[in-house]
Order: C-alpha cells, then sequence, then structure tokens
C-alpha cells in the first residue's frame, strides 16, 4: 500500500511542475494581437556578447541583424536588430531552452516587441520566431508562409 501511494506521489509531482510550465499554447492569432511588429526576414548578421538581463545575472545576447522582405505589421524597415540572448562569446556557448539559435542565412517570420533602451525582443521569448524551411513552411509544423501570413491579416482586421 505504501508503494503505490509513493509511486501516485511520485507521478503527481512529477506532473505538476509540467503543467505549470507549460500553460496554454498561443495561436498565431493571438501572437499576431500580441506583438508590437510582425516582419518576415533574413538573418544577416549575429553578434554576440556578453551582458546583464533585468535580474542582474550576466549572460550572453546576440544582436541579431535582419534584412526584412515583407512587414506584417508595423513600419516596413529594411534592416532591424534584434536583442536575443543565447550566443557565443569566444570559446563559450550560452543556449537558452526556450529560444531558437539563429544563423546568417536563416529565415522565419519574427513577432517582435519594444525591448529596453529602444531595442526589438521576440514576442513572447521563443514563440516569436518561427523559422521557415526552403519551401516556406514553419519549421516543424506543417503551416505555409502563405497559411501564417493570411491569420495574421485575419487577426489584425478583428477575425478570429
Amino acid at each position: 500500500m505504501i508503494k503505490r501511494v509513493l509511486a501516485l506521489l511520485g507521478v503527481v509531482f512529477t506532473l505538476v511542475p509540467l503543467s505549470a510550465d507549460i500553460g496554454p499554447p498561443k495561436d498565431i492569432p493571438t501572437r499576431a494581437r500580441g506583438a508590437g511588429r510582425i516582419v518576415v526576414a533574413r538573418v544577416a548578421d549575429v553578434r554576440a556578447r556578453f551582458a546583464a538581463n533585468s535580474f542582474g545575472d550576466q549572460l550572453i545576447v546576440s544582436t541579431v541583424v535582419l534584412e526584412v522582405a515583407e512587414a506584417l505589421k508595423g513600419a516596413p524597415d529594411g534592416r532591424l536588430e534584434v536583442e536575443v540572448e543565447g550566443g557565443t562569446v569566444g570559446d563559450i556557448t550560452l543556449k537558452v531552452s526556450d529560444l531558437p539559435s539563429l544563423a546568417p542565412g536563416e529565415r522565419a517570420v519574427f513577432f517582435l516587441d519594444a525591448g529596453t533602451g529602444g531595442s526589438l525582443r521576440p514576442h513572447d521569448r521563443g514563440r516569436g520566431i518561427l523559422k521557415l524551411s526552403e519551401e516556406d513552411r514553419v519549421e516543424n509544423s506543417s503551416v505555409t508562409l502563405a497559411e501564417l501570413r493570411q491569420q495574421v491579416r485575419d487577426a489584425l482586421r478583428g477575425g478570429r
């Protein structure tokens, strides 16, 4: 009997933190309405440096330079700089579990918000960067760029 209770408690203590961390997924229309800007862009450059976050933790932050191909929301700037936690400085690499790493040449749809000091940052952290395959599909999904564009437009017009 004690073994069963301990086993049940082990399962409960394992599942409770998982469900608390995940939360409800935010769909594309919700992200579109929440983000300050949305662009389809190619990564032109990534420059990493050591920096302190708002909690005073020392970490690596990368400035990702984007060549904007299309603005879905916000001003149609040709180039933007986005601050993303993680990157490599010298022989030290910081990988942030909820943010994708970005490299020059990669394309993505970026949902962006204003950060501190006028910088831009991904809206809702890693959910604000949707990498695109060469076939214009969002990586690890069946959603095409055309479908994503339409979802964003519908959301911004008040649909769905």
